[in-house]
């Protein structure tokens, strides 16, 4: 990985697009820290590790527990999207034939989930400001008023859609998907306070009789890590390799060609997903804590969408797994890939061209979802059920989460540099290279 890195380095337009992917990031981590005009930001820390608080700063950097103008980070933008292409399964027709349009319909599709962004962004920021406000121990808003919660709602949205801007920034000039690297700048930027959480939980306030068991605690723990990582980088790099033979190529002639499926088609935009599904209702439902506490309904809604729950832990699971399914097909569509295969005269040893190729490229990937939606269930619930049955710190019960997206964010951007890299080698065959 190092290596690769240093060799990208030379070469000037992979230079270009890392550089420029740092910058962007750069601006997103010091906007996380412009608190909102008329916030006390330091009334959440007494609530700061709490776990709805954890998994919108997951989305944010950080912005969350600053109260800065990017508080909401991309969590809006990602249920549009999921809402979005829910809609596309013939639920909404107008979305349907946007969708089999190309690039003029993804741009219509696209526009289309900036509208509901904007929409879902302004309600979760009054939202969840209404309910840290309604908190008594929490003095939040300086001088709450409707004009002030107005004003407030129109900067977080404001910020949401700037971050989502920079996003796309990344995709089209820099390196890897933006709203993931985002994500990932988040996560890695709050890393070092997690340790120092761990470290001050264990050591600092525990008691004196008790540093062995947190020394032998925290060693299995970074044992623990390492082995998730390689299980989870080794399914991550996993593929299925489906042959594939051209019927114009010479009889006799070598034929390794072959379509790689993943194992885990969808990555970890199934995670995301998820964590952003769970997060949305549970910012809608502060807004409400004030006045409806007690009521039945309010705490059933709040147990089920709160991820330290056995309840919430199992909707998570669930919601992965369902992502997963429905990701894999909208990243690998039977259909279109069966009729690429056709019209490219190419076909799969022994199946028909076709239906015959669409039902054999869906059984497939139902077979490899499976797998792929049970890797990541087991690596994002295994930590909540640690911290359930031991009593853990919560950023242990969120670090599977976390430790998905930061490695497969990672694995993603490598290998598109090492693609960038091959595709800069092909050049070189055809014309000289400019130089770096």
């Amino acid at each position: 990985m190092l290596s690769s890195l240093k060799n990208a380095f030379k070469i000037k337009d992979i230079r270009n697009k890392i550089l420029f992917t740092l910058m962007v990031l750069i601006v997103f981590r010091l906007g996380t820290y412009i608190t909102v005009p008329g916030i006390n930001a330091k009334a959440l820390q007494s609530v700061a590790s709490s776990g709805l608080v954890s998994i919108l700063d997951t989305f944010s950097g950080g912005g969350l527990s600053n109260y800065s103008i990017f508080a909401m980070g991309v969590s809006p933008y990602i249920t549009a999207q999921i809402v979005i292409q829910l809609l596309q399964m013939d639920i909404v027709p107008r979305f349907v034939e946007w969708s089999k349009q190309g690039d003029v319909g993804r741009r219509k599709l696209n526009q289309a989930t900036r509208y509901l962004a904007i929409v879902l962004a302004f309600v979760q920021s009054i939202g969840i400001t209404a309910g840290f406000s309604a908190l008594s121990s929490l003095k939040l808003v300086q001088n709450p008023s409707i004009q002030t919660y107005f004003a407030i709602g129109l900067i977080l949205t404001g910020g949401t859609m700037l971050t989502t801007w920079m996003g796309d920034m990344i995709t089209d000039r820099g390196l890897g998907n933006g709203v993931s690297m985002i994500i990932f700048a988040g996560i890695i930027a709050r890393t070092p306070q997690s340790v120092y959480q761990l470290y001050k939980t264990y050591f600092v306030d525990a008691a004196t009789g008790t540093i062995w068991k947190s020394v032998l605690f925290l060693v299995a723990l970074l044992v623990l890590v390492l082995i998730v990582v390689t299980f989870v980088t080794w399914v991550q790099q996993a593929e299925r390799r489906v042959p594939i033979q051209y019927t114009r190529r010479v009889s006799g002639s070598a034929d390794n060609s072959y379509l790689p499926l993943k194992v885990n088609v969808a990555g970890v935009i199934p995670v995301i997903f998820a964590s952003s599904f769970i997060a949305t209702p549970q910012t809608i439902l502060m807004a409400f804590q004030n006045t409806h506490s007690q009521d039945a309904w309010y705490q059933t809604l709040t147990n089920i969408f709160n991820m330290q729950t056995p309840d919430g832990a199992t909707l998570y699971t669930v919601l992965i797994v369902v992502f997963t399914f429905f990701y894999a097909f909208v990243q690998v569509n039977p259909e279109k890939l069966a009729e690429n295969l056709q019209k490219q005269g190419s076909y799969i040893p022994g199946v028909w061209p076709g239906h015959e190729t669409q039902s054999y490229v869906s059984s497939l990937l139902m077979r490899l979802s499976t797998v792929g939606a049970l890797f990541l269930g087991f690596v994002s619930l295994l930590p909540l059920v640690a911290q359930n049955l031991w009593d853990l710190n919560e950023s242990i019960g969120l670090g599977g989460t976390s430790l998905l997206i930061v490695v497969g964010v990672a694995i993603e951007t490598m290998r598109q540099v090492d693609g960038l890299m091959m595709k800069r080698e092909y050049v070189g065959f055809i014309q000289d290279p400019e130089p770096a």
